[in-house]
């Protein structure tokens, strides 16, 4: 077992910027040294629903997603075993036939997603959990302009969604994560305290791989 392999949460609500987190990580460590996991990988698969029953789901609840997956595949990863990792589909709501393969010795891997810490046993996992805290109207703002621009969604829709059950999701069960958060961060840019702290903690600990 490669007891060197760190996890990293990176939590906050919905368009909060954990994905462009996540990829600025990569792009500046390298993608051999760092893995992004994202939880919206592993919401359920929908395909034995009609899809009219698939668009009643309440996508922001823990019960959407398959967390015990997850768990499994983030212990495959730490005894450096292959993994199928899903391809979720928005436009659907289901995971595609095809899969990314993991098979690589990875220094840090990423779970991202706003539900990054909500169970026990993946959290118990986490060596290290951030919490993205930006202010509700922008992640509305931004939400709302990647579902019209990448998922194919009506502006009515996403506004009620976000009304009826991205905004009370994000109170019930996403902000309160945020006490179990070791770096909270504001603004990703080096200006912001928690983001600069993020990128020593991450430096230091392929650092000390290297060795």
């Amino acid at each position: 077992m490669n007891r060197k392999i760190k996890i990293i949460g990176i939590g906050g609500g919905s368009s909060s910027g954990k994905t462009y987190l996540c990829n600025k990580l990569v792009n500046i460590f390298g993608n051999d040294k760092i893995l992004a996991i994202p939880i919206d990988a592993y919401y359920k698969d929908l395909k034995h629903l009609k899809m009219e029953d698939r668009e009643k789901i309440n996508f922001d609840h823990p019960s959407s997603f398959e967390f015990d997956l997850l768990y499994k595949h983030l212990n495959q990863i730490k005894n450096n075993n292959q993994i199928k990792l899903p391809i979720y589909d928005y436009t659907t709501h289901t995971r595609k036939n095809e899969y990314h393969i993991i098979d690589k010795e990875y220094c840090v891997i990423l779970i991202e997603g706003i539900l990054s810490s909500y169970n026990k046993e993946i959290r118990d996992m986490i060596s290290l959990n951030i919490f993205i805290d930006t202010p509700n109207q922008l992640r509305k703002v931004r939400r709302t302009k990647r579902d019209l621009e990448n998922r194919e969604r009506t502006l009515e829709s996403i506004l009620k969604q976000y009304k009826n059950t991205v905004e009370p999701m994000y109170k019930k069960y996403v902000e309160p994560m945020k006490k179990y958060s070791d770096i909270i961060i504001k603004e990703i840019s080096n200006n912001d305290k928690g983001y600069i702290t993020l990128i020593n903690k991450i430096k230091d600990i392929i650092d000390l791989d290297e060795k």
